[in-house]
């Protein structure tokens, strides 16, 4: 399995955020929170992460 693409977690992050009240200064946080929710996501739909492809995290959301 790959981990999430870069796209998965920007949406998820963005959601997240949203639904914080789009708090300033949190855009770390919550990009990894996003990316470490779709490995479980993955994981517990029985896929095996074998590294997280590289991404990291962007400057904004957009």
């Amino acid at each position: 399995m790959t981990g999430p693409t870069e796209q998965e977690i920007r949406t998820r992050a963005y959601e997240l955020w949203k639904d914080a009240g789009e708090p300033p200064g949190k855009m770390d946080q919550l990009w990894y929170k996003a990316e470490r929710e779709l490995l479980a996501r993955k994981a517990a739909n029985g896929e095996t992460p074998c590294g997280m492809n590289g991404h990291h995290k962007p400057s904004t959301y957009q």
